[in-house]
């Protein structure tokens, strides 16, 4: 029976639709009582000592801003600015009934934060909360108002219904064909007949298995919803044995515990996989095994093969990934030796072999692996699910966002399931960064109330129950393709990815040998026009390489930031459109074909694409990166011959975006990506132990022989949403 406490409002929160505790705001404080593990037990009334105290929403800053909320005249404008800087903007309008009475309702969305909490107002009232994340939701609401929240989505027919639960079994330990043993844990729903047998949803992370957000707690509503669930620390991580090697070992140990899985007694054969990053590769590293047993995979901002995606991107070593490297140097993630003030001085330490012990002040073994492989050698091929495509062959959901840092990961994903033509493979691209789902604007660049989805674990929840329990939901059905347009801040749909209404079209690099700079002679056009064109040049001084702008200590490395300073230095290559006269679309990956020569025997060649409104601003869309070395084939290298026109093909990052009217488009070329990937010292010496610098002369060359430029992929219909 639910207490009454004198003088406080009360909520009851769910997470991913299922209702977990009660919340008592009093004027001394929270109380709670949670839901515990078995099918219909409560705690006893307590308080809550901290602000969060397990639960996703900063209950403590709620209730300091309920007073300002509920003051708030919520008819009075469609914008509202808080005291603490918070910006609500009407959303959209929700009805129910309320004792037999139809009530309409507003959502306000939060805009300029990183994890809004969004609001419903009822009759100038706050009824409920609302926080979306990558794979999971929190709803805090008023008893009596939840079908005015996305919980009314949760009482479909055709979706698992939350009646069991839990039982924890503890920790298993599983050995791998090679004798080495993971750390496993194990949760079956309680309530069940005796001798059933479940589908599995499968996590496995080197985040710690049992942490909070990384693989244990935030995953058990699928075993109150008919599932078991299983949680593993990968090889060489918190209390699995073995040597932590990124990504070595995945294919051979998921296949081996997808088959330990199979074997239990409570197993009905069926996997399914979740997670996101590293928690996306093991996913399709198992599935690289063409294991049987895995039938459908959950996969967000998956990170990708060595040489596509991290650490070794176009042939580059990334620096930056350092932040993830100094995070997981040791067996237990350490967030806080990410954050630091001094990378300026951490990413010029030579040779890179050294950066651990001179930045932690000891060795980090993967870092040694890493760097004693400098070509994509067997070593790097233990990593590469994208060789056994051929295997690959399990219901997949693919999320991702033009931001996302490990979006090249996604994309092979995709392409390899299309060029095996799987079925049952959809997609969805956000406006989004590796944090995929969690704010409405990235470094100031502003996109719809839309940007945030309500809808993700109701969707992965549909996925399991119809691949996993059979489940006739139809999520197979419909568009095979969801994506938001940038400027038009709408979402689209499409049947494939790029979308079938798209039409590659070259945008050539011209000038007249003076295209250093945004103020130089560089334009880009859709129309040849080689007559009287010179080839461009700069100096490449790996000392002094362009910046490619990230906070190293935010660990997102491919945020849409303005690059007009950058395009002011002489060591970059700018070509633009003139303003455009109608609004262009374009929806699909980018491509570059330069045409360039160095007086290096290696370099670096980065190609971006940017939008430049009206103000000048240029904001980063999409680009690539190549060392010139592994232009023919990253498993043979092969240096230049100084002043040698060579053809570079770079396949760039994937955008879909609305130039404005007025706008231009524009692409720049440099070889410098500092911050991102550590410049080529441009000797062709190992990378790992090279000291040595040299400037290189770098030409760019648009002629009639040597036609540089860009292939984009503009919709020449416009898509409905």
């Amino acid at each position: 029976m639910e207490p009454i406490i004198p003088n406080s409002e009360t909520y009851k929160l769910y997470e991913s639709g299922i209702h977990l505790a009660d919340l008592y705001d009093t004027d001394k404080g929270w109380l709670q009582r949670r839901r515990t593990l078995e099918k219909d037990g409560w705690t006893e009334l307590t308080e809550i000592s901290s602000e969060n105290q397990g639960y996703s929403l900063p209950l403590q800053s709620i209730a300091e801003r309920l007073g300002e909320w509920n003051t708030t005249d919520w008819d009075a404008a469609d914008d509202v600015v808080t005291s603490w800087g918070g910006h609500y903007q009407r959303y959209f309008q929700v009805s129910a009934h309320i004792e037999g009475e139809k009530k309409t309702a507003w959502v306000w969305a939060l805009r300029d934060e990183k994890l809004p909490i969004d609001l419903i107002v009822l009759d100038q009232q706050i009824i409920a909360f609302l926080l979306s994340g990558r794979g999971e939701s929190t709803v805090l609401v008023k008893p009596g108002f939840e079908e005015f929240t996305p919980l009314s989505e949760w009482n479909h027919s055709l979706l698992s219904k939350a009646e069991y639960g839990v039982t924890r079994l503890g920790r298993h330990d599983v050995t791998m064909r090679d004798g080495i043993k993971l750390a496993t844990e194990v949760w079956l729903p309680r309530g069940m007949p005796e001798g059933s047998r479940v589908p599995t949803i499968l996590v496995r992370t080197p985040y710690g298995r049992v942490t909070e957000h990384f693989g244990g707690s935030q995953w058990l509503r699928f075993v109150r919803r008919g599932y078991a669930l299983v949680s593993q620390d990968t090889r060489g991580r918190e209390d699995s044995e073995g040597e932590w090697l990124p990504c070595a070992n995945e294919i051979e140990d998921g296949d081996d515990t997808l088959n330990w899985i199979a074997a239990q007694s409570w197993s009905d054969g069926k996997v399914g996989m979740i997670g996101g990053s590293y928690g996306g590769f093991v996913q399709w590293a198992a599935a690289a095994s063409g294991n049987p047993h895995l039938q459908a995979l959950v996969s967000y901002v998956t990170a990708g093969t060595p040489f596509v995606d991290l650490p070794r991107k176009g042939g580059t070593i990334l620096s930056g990934t350092l932040a993830w490297a100094f995070a997981m140097a040791d067996r237990k993630k350490d967030f806080e030796a990410a954050v630091r003030d001094d990378w300026d001085e951490v990413l010029a330490i030579r040779p890179l072999i050294d950066i651990p012990t001179k930045a932690l002040g000891k060795e980090v073994q993967f870092w040694n692996e890493w760097m004693s492989h400098s070509d994509n050698d067997d070593f790097w091929a233990r990593a590469d699910w994208s060789l056994y495509g051929d295997k690959v062959n399990v219901p997949a959901l693919l999320i991702s966002g033009w931001y996302d840092d490990n979006g090249a990961g996604t994309t092979e994903a995709w392409e390899m399931c299309e060029k095996h033509e799987r079925e049952n493979v959809k997609l969805i691209l956000g406006p989004w960064y590796h944090q995929a789902n969690t704010t409405r604007s990235i470094h100031n660049v502003q996109f719809g109330n839309n940007a945030i989805r309500y809808d993700l674990d109701i969707l992965q929840q549909r996925w399991f129950d119809r691949f996993l329990k059979g489940m006739d939901n139809a999520v197979e059905q419909g568009p095979r393709v969801q994506y938001y347009m940038v400027g038009e801040n709408e979402w689209k749909t499409s049947e494939n990815w790029p979308p079938q209404e798209v039409v590659y079209t070259p945008y050539y690099l011209l000038s007249g040998g003076q295209a250093q700079t945004s103020r130089g002679d560089g334009v880009l056009s859709a129309q040849e026009g080689f007559a009287n064109q010179k080839p461009d040049s700069y100096q490449f001084d790996p000392q002094d390489a362009a910046p490619f702008l990230i906070d190293m200590s935010e660990n997102e490395c491919s945020v849409p930031e303005n690059y007009y300073e950058v395009e002011l230095r002489e060591d970059v290559l700018v070509y633009s459109t003139p303003p455009l006269e109608e609004e262009l679309v374009i929806a699909g990956d980018i491509y570059a074909v330069l045409y360039a020569s160095s007086s290096a025997r290696d370099t670096d060649w980065l190609v971006r694409l940017t939008d430049v409104d009206e103000e000048g601003n240029s904001i980063r869309l999409a680009d690539g990166l190549i060392r010139a070395r592994y232009r023919h084939s990253t498993h043979q290298p092969e240096l230049l011959e100084p002043g040698k026109i060579e053809c570079y093909e770079i396949k760039m990052s994937k955008i879909a975006n609305t130039f404005k009217k007025g706008h231009r488009l524009r692409v720049s070329v440099t070889s410098g990506a500092k911050n991102l990937a550590f410049p080529n010292h441009n000797t062709g010496n190992d990378p790992a132990t090279d000291t040595a610098f040299i400037v290189a002369t770098q030409q760019v060359f648009h002629d009639a022989e040597y036609p540089s430029h860009v292939k984009l992929p503009v919709l020449q219909t416009r898509q409905n949403g």
